[in-house]
């Protein structure tokens, strides 16, 4: 018999003085029985740094080829794809061929190798971000996981930090790729 996922609950509250983007978003979230709570915490890491009332959470690891997070237009075109951990440098491909914004939140003991091999078939995707979050971070926000959670997510000067009101995480985000911009001289 198939273990169901665990349902868990978080009020999440958003002021990103970067975006001028304040509010609050109240979301479920299922964990898969295989997801630990340190990537489900990086999944809603991920919703905090791009929330949008658009981004949704994908149907997660039991769906290999959707994102962990996307958002959509209201013609159901994929503008925003968001992925967690070590995808396959083939779904990642898809995804930018797919999406006009692709994110990726490495992290895990294999980051370092997981970009050192996928690196060279990435660098040409110009939309394409990806951020490695370090061991001590994602730790750290495993520490926050509780079935019934209220979170509040300050971003300012690109510094994140994330806090249940008794924990403080000062979320490190280490850029291996950023996307181009194009017009403003690069």
């Amino acid at each position: 018999m198939a273990r169901k996922s665990t349902v868990f609950k978080a009020d999440l509250q958003v002021n990103d003085l970067d975006r001028q983007y304040y509010c609050a978003h109240a979301l479920t979230l299922a964990r898969h029985p295989s997801e630990t709570d340190e990537r489900m915490l990086v999944r809603l890491l991920a919703f905090a740094l791009n929330s949008d009332a658009a981004l949704a959470f994908g149907n997660g690891l039991s769906t290999s080829d959707e994102p962990d997070l996307w958002q959509k237009d209201l013609t159901g075109r994929i503008t925003v794809w968001i992925d967690v951990g070590l995808p396959e440098t083939k779904l990642l491909k898809k995804a930018a061929g797919r999406a006009a914004r692709v994110v990726v939140y490495a992290y895990g003991r294999n980051a370092d190798r997981w970009w050192a091999d996928s690196k060279a078939e990435l660098a040409r995707f110009d939309h394409l971000a990806v951020w490695k979050l370090p061991e001590s971070t994602t730790s750290a926000l495993a520490a926050l996981a509780q079935r019934s959670m209220r979170l509040n997510c300050t971003i300012q000067d690109e510094a994140v930090a994330l806090t249940n009101g008794e924990i403080l995480v000062d979320i490190e985000r280490v850029p291996l790729k950023l996307p181009v911009r194009r017009g403003q001289g690069n």
